[in-house]
């Protein structure tokens, strides 16, 4: 049984999280050593991450949604891939060998942040785009949805960084598109982690109430500011990331 203070500290963790999740993704870099500080296992600070970030992730979904910046219509196909790729690497991840990743996936984030630094065309304005949205944002679902499952951290990095340069979307709308696609990834990973028992509850809840604050909070001050608070973020979330990839 936690204590309510750590409990209370979990919930201003979650909300602190939420926050910059809506924005830039990430956190799960905040909340997950948080959770394994608090004693909880390794699987079980996993699983407890993953329910408790849906509630902050769906509440950026759902608030980026309400204000026009995905439209649900388009992503429905993706969404369908997302879960079963996602489901996908949550179902083989015991049976590969992931530790090329620990290398490819901080040098990939290094590289998303070096390209949200120094691209001088980034804002929220759309561009043309380099693939058809219908037929490849599936494809880029199933792809991350999968890597999610298998090993996680970066996954709306590589969401956002997908919609902008493949796909031509402004930051605001990517960061809308990528919560809803990241919402379903979560979730699929739930679909395996409840089942087994691996969430504790009392941490998941305590968080999950933090995160619907910081992830509406966020989802809003996105909205309202844009690339000029976006852009930074996810240069910071990703080398934030990769170096705790990398040294930590």
């Amino acid at each position: 049984m936690l204590d309510p203070l750590i409990l209370l500290a979990l919930a201003a963790v979650g909300m602190l999280a939420g926050f910059v999740d809506a924005i830039a993704g990430g956190g799960g870099m905040i909340a997950l050593p948080a959770l394994l500080s608090a004693g909880l296992p390794p699987v079980a600070a996993l699983a407890t991450n993953k329910l408790q970030s849906v509630f902050g992730t769906g509440m950026a979904a759902l608030t980026y949604w309400r204000r026009g910046f995905v439209s649900l219509k388009a992503l429905v196909p993706a969404i369908a891939l997302t879960y079963a790729g996602a489901l996908a690497g949550a179902l083989v991840v015991k049976q590969i060998d992931v530790s090329l990743l620990d290398v490819a996936v901080p040098v990939a984030l290094i590289g998303i942040a070096l390209y949200f630094l120094f691209a001088p065309n980034l804002s929220d304005a759309d561009k043309a785009a380099r693939l058809p949205f219908g037929l490849f944002v599936p494809v880029m679902g199933m792809a991350i949805g999968f890597y999610d499952g298998i090993f996680g951290p970066g996954t709306g990095s590589f969401l956002t960084i997908g919609f902008v340069m493949l796909f031509g979307l402004g930051l605001t709308r990517a960061s809308g598109n990528t919560k809803i696609l990241n919402l379903v990834s979560n979730l699929a990973a739930l679909t395996i982690f409840i089942p087994a028992g691996d969430v504790v509850w009392p941490a998941a809840i305590a968080m999950a109430a933090g995160q619907v604050v910081g992830g509406y909070i966020g989802a809003r001050t996105g909205i309202r500011y844009g690339a000029r608070i976006i852009r930074p973020l996810v240069v910071v979330v990703s080398i934030a990331l990769a170096l705790r990839l990398l040294f930590f």
